[in-house]
């Protein structure tokens, strides 16, 4: 059972620094190359020096060990390292466990990164197809035989049955792909800079699997993002305004499974986000109706809309015409379908801009945002605001 109280991590520390490489779809360098221009582009960002880390945190997946970036980077000592398991589901459990190091003492200055070749390089989106056996994997060995072999098949059943439940057609998911591109074509980081897209674009890209369309799903992308966190004291000695860590959440559902949990009771919701946003409105005080940018994890469409609904921005079924009237900033970066796909980190780093008011679509007074990382498996989320 989740918990059922406000925890004590909020507001103990901070955001201080980002920093990223191009984002490209062939970076001609490799995973670890990506990763410590990534980290020292976030250590000079926060004012400080390889000298002040003693900590790193990243994701399971990736190739490049702490201790591997932290020699390459001209990191020294190590008093905390870690990883986070479920892919995308991790990203915004790097910045918890980092905040829970800075907060229990283990750790001063820790850096969250993630660095890959995700275009040039191994590419997620081709599915499973060489895998070595595992307990995980046996809930896969369900659905491969009948044909259910990538992200986007699995997304899809979901977001089929959410269509038939709501008596919606898959028009409804183009909202999301044309405000994440609109923001996209005024980013100049963004790989869909200068290139926003219509309804009618949407409407008219190939299908992927039904119904998703090709814009309902996020890009490849070779490239590296890390973030520096450290305490709301020492931050505050830096050279960047802190985006303060007032919430950070991990959840898992019941009967929850990597992208296929299909025996739920149900499948037009995400039982994992539920979880998070439970926590972090407890432990942040807040409610939907105070914040005021959403950095929503939108590998695929569809799952942005139910996240608007697990996070009680609208009812069940009405996350469509919330988007579609502007009910909230979404994704002001481009997201993963307009900059780029960096298993959600960028999206973070999109947040403290927002926090900063440096963002290239700056929202007017944004003082609290909240972020989510990737749905349909273990998930986690922030709720990131000005100091004071």
């Amino acid at each position: 059972m989740s918990l059922r109280r406000a925890d004590t991590l909020g507001g103990r520390a901070a955001i201080a620094g980002i920093g990223a490489t191009e984002f490209s779809k062939d970076s001609g360098r490799s995973e670890l190359k990506l990763a410590v221009e990534a980290v020292r582009a976030a250590l000079d960002d926060a004012g400080l020096g390889p000298d002040d880390v003693d900590g790193m945190v990243t994701f399971t997946m990736d190739t490049s060990p702490e201790i591997t970036v932290a020699q390459a980077a001209g990191i020294g000592e190590l008093s905390f390292f870690s990883r986070v398991h479920y892919g995308g589901g991790a990203a915004c459990a790097t910045v918890q466990q980092a905040a829970l190091a800075v907060a229990s003492g283990i750790a001063e200055v820790v850096v969250c990164y993630r660095a890959f070749n995700e275009r040039s390089g191994r590419r997620f989106g081709a599915g499973v197809q060489r895998r070595e056996p595992s307990a995980e994997g046996a809930a896969l060995g369900w659905n491969l035989p009948a044909g259910l072999l990538t992200p986007a098949s699995w997304v899809a059943m979901a977001a089929q049955r959410y269509l038939y439940a709501y008596g919606r057609t898959p028009e409804v998911f183009g909202q999301v792909a044309v405000a994440g591109r609109r923001y996209a074509a005024r980013n100049p980081a963004a790989y869909f800079h200068g290139r926003p897209i219509t309804l009618a674009d949407h409407a008219a890209s190939r299908w992927i699997v039904e119904p998703l369309r090709l814009l309902d799903c996020c890009q490849e992308t070779d490239g590296g993002q890390a973030l520096v966190v450290t305490s709301l004291e020492r931050a505050r000695d830096l050279p960047r305004a802190p985006a303060v860590i007032t919430a950070a959440a991990q959840g898992a559902g019941r009967a929850q499974e990597q992208m296929t949990s299909f025996y739920r009771d149900g499948l037009t919701g995400l039982p994992e986000s539920a979880v998070v946003a439970r926590q972090l409105w407890r432990t942040s005080g807040l409610r939907p109706a105070d914040i005021d940018v959403g950095i929503l994890y939108d590998h695929f469409t569809p799952f942005v809309l139910m996240q608007l609904e697990e996070f009680g921005f609208c009812a069940p079924g009405e996350a469509a015409d919330f988007t579609a009237e502007g009910g909230l900033p979404l994704n002001t970066h481009g997201g993963q379908l307009g900059e780029a796909y960096l298993h959600g980190v960028n999206g973070i780093a999109e947040a403290v801009r927002q926090v900063r008011g440096s963002s290239v679509n700056q929202v007017a007074g944004a003082a609290r945002v909240l972020v989510t990382a990737g749905t349909g498996v273990p998930t986690s989320g922030l709720v990131l605001t000005a100091d004071g």
